[in-house]
This record gives structure tokens, sequence and C-alpha cells, in this order.
């Protein structure tokens, strides 16, 4: 049976690394989306947008944010700006991004949170 539960993010992102050890420890079955290799899936960017929000999902605190140059920063005012940087520039997505199903999306890395949705999201 293919897993229900997707995780987008960057290999190598230290974040990443820990959200994928913990789904391994806790024997989660997952797929694992680089967005440095497949790139931001517009369909599901646009899901996210609508279930959590662009604020939560531009990682203003990342490097990749900081080292914009403030007009652009500027101009992330709303959801199309923000889908626009996040489509140019995967790395600002704050990670992981992980859908539990069709409709419940998080983002970052919480390990209590996540042992509530793996007990839901699993048979």
């Amino acid at each position: 049976m293919k897993p229900s539960i997707t995780l987008y993010g960057i290999s190598n992102c230290d974040t990443v690394k820990k959200a994928r050890a913990w789904l391994a420890e806790h024997q989660v079955q997952v797929t694992f989306h680089d967005f440095k290799k497949q790139g931001v899936p517009e369909d599901r960017l646009d899901h996210w947008l609508a279930t959590v929000g662009w604020e939560k999902l531009v990682n203003r605190q990342g490097t990749t944010w900081r080292k914009l140059d403030p007009a652009t920063q500027a101009g992330v005012s709303d959801a199309r700006s923000a889908r626009s940087l996040m489509l140019a520039q995967a790395s600002v997505i704050k990670r992981p991004v992980v859908e539990w199903n069709s409709s419940d999306v998080t983002v970052g890395f919480s390990p209590a949170d996540w042992q509530t949705r793996r007990a839901e999201a699993l048979p």
C-alpha cells in the first residue's frame, strides 16, 4: 500500500533530517519530495496556502530570507506574492511541510504534535 503521508523539504536541511529520522524511528512510511531535486509542486503549494496560510509557509528566520534584498522582502505581503517567491526560491519555504492525509497539513517539526497525527493518520 502506498503511504498516504508525504514529507516535503530539502534533504540536507537539519530539521528535515530530524523529521525523517523521527518518522523512521516510529516506523512511519512516508514519501519524501525534495524541493531541490523535484521542484515545488504548484498544486500542492496552492493547497498549503489555502490550508495553513502564506505567513506560516514563508520562513522569515532562514538564511534564504535574510539574503533577500529589503525590497524583495517588503514585496512579500500576501499569498500571491509569497507564492511567487516560494516557486522561485524553494529554500524560503519553512520545512518540513507534511501532508498527513488529503486535508491535514503541518509546517515544521513538532514531535509531540506528530505523535498524535501519526496515531490518527495510520490504520
